[in-house]
């Protein structure tokens, strides 16, 4: 099975947002945040869907089969 890639921690650090506020929004256990934030865990369709709605952002915005851009090279590549 492919991993699967996200932004979690960084969308809840743009928010000011706790593993334990996402998780109760989410309706999950404070743990599987740390575990999917990790890479150790995948989402459920279910799960990755009600993440990306915590949020209000399109689920391809938290999840990707590909490695996400570094913050850092996104704001050299924007500012060229």
């Amino acid at each position: 099975m492919s991993q699967i890639h996200n932004r979690i921690a960084l969308f809840r650090a743009e928010r000011g947002m706790s593993r334990r506020a996402l998780a109760d929004a989410a309706g999950v256990n404070p743990q599987t945040i740390g575990y999917l934030e990790r890479g150790d865990y995948s989402p459920s369709l279910e799960l990755a869907m009600k993440i990306a709605r915590v949020f209000d952002v399109p689920i391809e915005l938290l999840f990707s089969f590909d490695p996400f851009e570094s913050v850092a090279t996104a704001l050299r590549r924007a500012a060229e």
